[in-house]
């Protein structure tokens, strides 16, 4: 068996109880195609494969992949990529495959130190979001960051991220999974949470002026948005607008609600 390596911040899922969850989560149809990152020994693969109509999966561990080909590779349904998904041009390299072309769903347990990145990908920016979004993301991610992607405005676990990711997708717990269940085990607990990429209702006029907001609004979550924001709009102004939106002027940024973010920075733009 393959070690886990401590480079790639790897740990084997053993859990059936969640592995069942993450499976159920993606709700794989037969005409599903299926995005699995960081396949690792293949545990989850081999559950996906018999449901789905193909999985294309990305590994970076050169000896993993020989694994994988070793025992998948014969599967018509299953094609291996070797390299990093962030810097990897996936479409590229599935220009001969046809059958692995415009994947639906992405099911995967993700290296937590990559989770931002890799979700960023996947959903894009508020100023440049995927422009062929998923139909769902599922993902085994550390416990702290899941919070803060369902986080609730108000709530100490929102933040930057929070408003970020919610802009762009519906973001709901599945199961938490402690560290228990990996080998070997992490020093934190997991959590696999359901993204679902949305039509933004009343999307931002300015997309790069709402993501620059969100960035210095949270820059010192302890003092006043307008104080955060002084750089960019006069405190003054900046009181008139959030009283308008019958927003109390003393606000912080995690107590304002991204469709909240969304019309302020919108009102910006109308009043100029």
């Amino acid at each position: 068996m393959v070690q886990p390596r401590k480079h790639f911040a790897q740990h084997w899922l053993k859990s059936e109880k969640a592995l069942n969850a993450i499976v159920k989560a993606a709700d794989c149809q037969g005409n599903d195609r299926i995005l699995e990152i960081g396949p690792g020994t293949g545990i989850l693969t081999r559950r996906l494969l018999p449901l789905v109509d193909s999985l294309l999966a990305v590994e970076i561990d050169r000896d993993l992949c020989k694994l994988l080909v070793k025992e998948l590779g014969k599967r018509e349904n299953f094609l291996l990529l070797q390299g990093d998904f962030l810097t990897l041009d996936v479409g590229s390299q599935l220009r001969e495959f046809t059958k692995f072309q415009n994947q639906n769903k992405v099911v995967a347990n993700i290296p937590y130190n990559i989770t931002g990145p890799i979700i960023e990908k996947l959903l894009g920016t508020i100023a440049k979001p995927n422009l062929k979004p998923y139909d769902s993301i599922v993902l085994l991610i550390q416990k702290e960051v899941a919070q803060r992607l369902y986080a609730k405005p108000g709530s100490k676990t929102f933040g930057a991220l929070s408003v970020r990711v919610q802009y762009l997708a519906d973001c709901e717990l599945i199961c938490t999974v402690p560290a228990g269940a990996f080998y070997p085990p992490p020093k934190v607990d997991s959590a696999v949470v359901r993204l679902s990429p949305k039509q933004i209702e009343i999307p931002a006029n300015d997309p790069k002026k709402l993501e620059n907001w969100v960035k210095l609004g949270f820059g010192s979550k302890r003092k006043m948005l307008r104080n955060n924001l002084q750089s960019v709009i006069d405190r003054d102004q900046l009181t008139q607008l959030l009283e308008k939106l019958d927003i109390n002027p003393q606000v912080r940024a995690e107590d304002l609600s991204v469709q909240q973010w969304v019309s302020l920075t919108n009102e910006v733009t109308v009043s100029r």
